[in-house]
């Protein structure tokens, strides 16, 4: 009996460095390729939960996977719509004896491999988003410290590394011997632009896929700009003030994994300084946020988090409104929000300042921002997201229970001269 397997990429779109997806190469006499697009439903006036701006790089990312699947005598199909009945109905067809999948710990993301568990054939899920293994963690997740900076001081006095990256597959197995149209039936327009964005992803060299990350990757590196990142990385605009690496990460076009092991190749040749330890100390937040779910999971999207108050969490939905437009009054929030609205990217530091503007300033429920978030940003995480938010809401596991920013301190600090505020609201 052959092996029949489906491969349903998730949020690894890449095939260099995809563990999971060599052992389906290396086990399967048959392999399909799948992707599953999820039905867009609309979460704010006519804003869907995935916005134009994720859409368009997503089409991006999964173009330049199905290039690299073709020249490896292969395809990518794409679908849409309710991941069980679509992954059901294509695995009765080509009679698949299993189902690979990443493993993703996000409460709607378990409920979907369960899902796909019910369909009564063979399912092996992979983890495979993080920097550091879970297996060479100090500590068993369940077990792990509430807190960063203890997860983190494990980690540095154990010493832990990250792995060799695994290699490309040297071949594919072939598709299934059946009539099945390799088209994307989802069709994303790329008509925005906008000349001042941080991250302009209708550019060639930042459109989104595995060739573009790697080329990135390498870019960075030439330029020594590790070197200089802790200095640059909180300033609010600008293509290399920052790694940029969260866009192509968020999809999985690259791995934090093969990151890291890059940056220690880097250091090596060109030296260790407090920048490059400081991606690694980024990374490794990413790490967190993604471990913490194996402890706390469903509780990280509740209303109150972590907190044991059951305090009401109100919610203002004029003021929630005039945030989402960039129409508050205040000209740094305006600024960021239109930013964010027209280019589907937003610095770290303005990240936190609207944000925070948007719990303790307006009195909103800081789920409704992650929502928003979630539908513009293109670099959207689905650990990192829910866990920056409780950070800044005081409802996760930070000590000093939520962090208020003061915008006036922030604009004299970070946009002295009215640079950034111009660019966006005149």
């Amino acid at each position: 009996m052959k092996n029949i397997t489906i491969y349903c990429f998730r949020n690894d779109l890449r095939l260099f460095d995809n563990a999971a997806f060599l052992k389906a190469t290396i086990e399967s006499d048959i392999l399909l390729p799948l992707f599953c697009h999820p039905n867009n439903q609309l979460i704010h006036n006519d804003i869907q939960r995935i916005g134009i701006h994720r859409q368009t790089f997503l089409r991006q990312a999964l173009n330049q996977l199905k290039d690299n699947l073709k020249s490896l005598n292969s395809d990518l199909l794409e679908v849409n719509g309710n991941i069980y009945e679509e992954i059901k109905k294509i695995s009765e067809k080509i009679g698949a004896t299993k189902i690979i999948l990443e493993k993703i710990i996000s409460p709607e993301e378990l409920d979907q491999e369960n899902s796909i568990r019910s369909i009564g054939i063979p399912v092996e899920t992979f983890w495979q988003s993080s920097m550091i293994e879970p297996t060479e963690l100090p500590f068993n997740l369940k077990n792990m410290p509430d807190i960063f900076t203890d997860f983190r001081k494990l980690i540095e006095a154990n010493k832990i590394l990250t792995k060799t990256p695994t290699l490309l597959p040297a071949e594919l197995p072939p598709l299934p011997d059946i009539n099945i149209e390799f088209v994307s039936n989802v069709n994303f327009p790329t008509s925005i632009k906008y000349e001042c964005t941080s991250f302009p992803y209708l550019e060639n060299q930042f459109y989104g896929g595995e060739k573009n990350a790697l080329a990135h990757l390498e870019n960075y590196l030439i330029k020594k700009l590790p070197h200089t990142y802790k200095e640059t990385r909180n300033q609010l605009y600008g293509i290399n003030f920052s790694t940029k690496f969260s866009p192509w990460l968020s999809l999985g076009s690259i791995s934090a994994r093969y990151i890291a092991f890059r940056i220690k190749e880097f250091e090596n040749q060109h030296g260790a300084n407090e920048s490059t330890y400081w991606i690694w100390f980024e990374l490794l937040w990413r790490d967190y946020f993604r471990f913490i779910h194996f402890k706390f999971g469903k509780k990280l999207y509740s209303k109150n988090g972590l907190s044991n108050n059951n305090n009401l969490i109100n919610h203002n939905n004029e003021n929630f409104n005039k945030w989402v437009q960039g129409e508050t009054g205040n000209d740094l929030i305006d600024a960021g929000m239109k930013e964010l609205r027209f280019t589907g990217y937003l610095s770290n530091r303005m990240r936190q300042i609207v944000a925070s503007y948007l719990i303790y300033d307006l009195g909103c429920d800081w789920r409704k921002g992650a929502l928003w978030f979630e539908s513009q940003l293109i670099d959207y995480d689905v650990y990192s997201n829910q866990g920056n938010w409780l950070y800044i809401a005081g409802l996760g596991t930070d000590p000093r229970g939520g962090r208020k920013f003061n915008t006036k301190k922030q604009n004299l600090e970070y946009d002295p001269n009215n640079t950034y505020k111009k660019m966006w609201l005149n």
